[in-house]
């Protein structure tokens, strides 16, 4: 099949190459960063210069996926990318969107006979090997047009379809307030092991751990290789750690429900405390971040 890709950083760039690596799927690719394009074309998809020209090289019905910063860059991409496209044509949310913004974008693109698809994407920078999870929400008609795409971003058994529009953005925003926890927990052991009045290699206690624990995980994985990458005092490592706002969303839905979310309330708030006074734990966070996603750290000198 045919489809427009409008984003080409890290993820976008990456799920361009994803597709065009393995599979026969056509790919249109803009990003107001022309080396960005270009790098999409050398991995086989055509360039476009403009959204209008992206949109007329796609065939109708078309599909665009959009993977651009949430908030404003993506409401107006969607705006934009609205008053180009036809009725019958879908549009795809494949960023960190609020799930209430996918409600009402869903609305007010079915007035125009559009269609709109929320894709909760996980993976980070590991995503172009080992594929995407990908939660998720919208319409059976526009899911099912997507479905061939998401069979070759994801892994084996890698996405579900949860509900209507904003239930894919709902289930990654909670995803994401696990993984504040998880992170949490981990930084704080690993702290509590460099302070010891042993010389623990943490390098090996994170291998270790992978070996039949039942703390075992990705993450206990690449604590492991960020532990061998920047030592065991991670000295390069800034104590500053950033959050891209669905842990915050998370815990305003878990008020709204009733719902108890301690952990993941002081992991965020941990978070928060490392812009003021960092501590080791923070730097373990900032390493696991720029592992797992390629997020940038703040390098000490």
């Amino acid at each position: 099949m045919q489809i427009g890709f409008v984003g080409l950083g890290r993820m976008g760039g990456n799920m361009v190459h994803r597709i065009r690596r393995d599979s026969d799927h056509e790919v249109i690719a803009f990003d107001f960063n022309a080396e960005a394009v270009s790098r999409a074309q050398e991995h086989g998809a055509a360039g476009a210069g403009s959204l209008q020209e992206l949109v007329g090289q796609l065939q109708a019905p078309r599909t665009v996926w959009v993977m651009v910063p949430a908030g404003d860059p993506t409401q107006q991409t969607v705006d934009a990318l609205a008053d180009l496209l036809e009725p019958g044509d879908l549009i795809v949310d494949g960023g960190n969107t609020n799930w209430h913004d996918d409600q009402r974008r869903a609305g007010a693109l079915a007035e125009r006979g559009l269609h709109y698809v929320d894709v909760g994407t996980s993976g980070g920078v590991w995503g172009l090997q080992e594929g995407y999870c990908m939660m998720v929400g919208g319409p059976h008609e526009g899911v099912d047009r997507l479905a061939p795409i998401l069979d070759v971003l994801a892994p084996p058994d890698g996405w579900r379809h949860f509900g209507d529009a904003g239930a894919g953005h709902f289930v990654k925003m909670v995803h994401n307030g696990v993984e504040y926890g998880m992170m949490q927990a981990y930084a704080e052991g690993f702290e509590l092991m460099h302070k010891a009045p042993f010389d623990i290699q943490l390098k090996e206690v994170a291998g270790l751990w992978n070996r039949g624990s039942v703390v075992r995980s990705w993450l206990c994985e690449l604590a492991e290789r960020a532990f061998e990458e920047e030592g065991n005092d991670l000295q390069h490592i800034g104590a500053h750690v950033s959050d891209s706002g669905e842990g915050r969303w998370t815990i305003i839905d878990s008020i709204d429900h009733d719902v108890p979310t301690p952990v993941i309330t002081a992991a965020l708030y941990a978070r928060f405390y490392s812009r003021g006074e960092g501590e080791y734990n923070n730097k373990v966070l900032a390493a696991l971040r720029n592992q797992f996603g390629g997020h940038e750290v703040k390098r000490m000198p």
